[in-house]
């Protein structure tokens, strides 16, 4: 069964020396999950409040949202290791269908 599980940051984090966004793809590619997309919000809020995207504000506030879908089981082993080098992420995981239109003739 497939499971798509989407981590919840802010996109100035850093972990590793690298921006967290980075040090997850790389994670999950080690992990054997093949792909995944960060998201970058214009506005969000939270337990720290509102956050928005104005031209001259400097970049790294604002929230992220990085995505993959794999296996339930390399889902289940990108979490572990994500909680054990340390970091609390809010994530969500649910179930999916993976699959692939026909393409255009």
């Amino acid at each position: 069964m497939a499971a798509c599980i989407r981590f919840y940051l802010h996109e100035g984090r850093q972990h590793g020396g690298m921006l967290l966004r980075d040090w997850l793809f790389e994670t999950a590619r080690q992990s054997g999950i093949p792909g995944g997309t960060a998201f970058r919000a214009c506005a969000g809020y939270g337990r720290h409040g509102l956050h928005e995207d104005h031209f001259f504000e400097l970049a790294g506030d604002l929230p992220e949202a990085v995505e993959f879908f794999a296996e339930s089981d390399r889902i289940a082993e990108l979490i572990a290791t994500v909680s054990r080098h340390g970091l609390r992420l809010l994530y969500l995981t649910y179930p999916v269908e993976v699959g692939m239109t026909a393409a255009a003739s």
